[in-house]
């Protein structure tokens, strides 16, 4: 991969982690609002709880799709980690096909789906509901992009990374 595409997508991956930062902070805001305006002015709003949410939402599928590393993403390995790297690769091709396939005919509906949502609205922002769930449309994309960049890598004989039980990782 030539050098100026490997720093643009260095430099994306920054920017993503920056946005799930963004999030992550006014949703501890929003919070921290609700928190006052209940218990300490004895005022319950609504809006902070909504935006708390769609918020959550958006954090979980944008880091999922956008932000989570291969090594990162939670799995079953007892087999996976017992295996060598050729039955690796051959379940990490699987893997991808089947997810890829899986998204790819899903798509079409989700997307009907999030542009139907665009009649209903949110209770406190009327916000469209299309809006707070068009991330899982991104979601998707990235996620197919990622699985055949993988599925591509195994078919080119990279075995994806064995389990290291000695590295101790939170996962993020």
């Amino acid at each position: 991969m030539p050098n100026s595409l490997k720093a643009l997508g260095a430099f994306m991956a920054r920017r993503a982690e920056n946005l799930l930062v963004l999030m992550l902070g006014s949703m501890f805001f929003v919070f921290l609002v609700q928190i006052v305006f209940r218990y300490l002015l004895n005022f319950p709003i609504g809006w902070t709880h909504e935006i708390s949410v769609i918020l959550w939402l958006w954090l979980v599928l944008f880091g999922a799709g956008f932000v989570l590393r291969e090594n990162e993403e939670i799995r079953f390995d007892i087999i996976y980690g017992a295996v060598g790297p050729g039955p690796r690769r051959i379940m990490a091709l699987i893997t991808a096909v089947a997810l890829v396939v899986l998204y790819v005919i899903s798509l079409p509906a989700m997307v009907d789906y999030v542009a139907f949502m665009k009649v209903e609205r949110t209770a406190y922002l009327k916000l469209p509901f299309n809006w707070v769930y068009a991330i899982y449309i991104a979601f998707a994309v990235g996620a197919i992009i990622r699985y055949l960049w993988l599925g591509f890598r195994a078919l080119r004989g990279e075995a994806p990374e064995a389990f290291d039980p000695t590295k101790a990782s939170s996962g993020v």
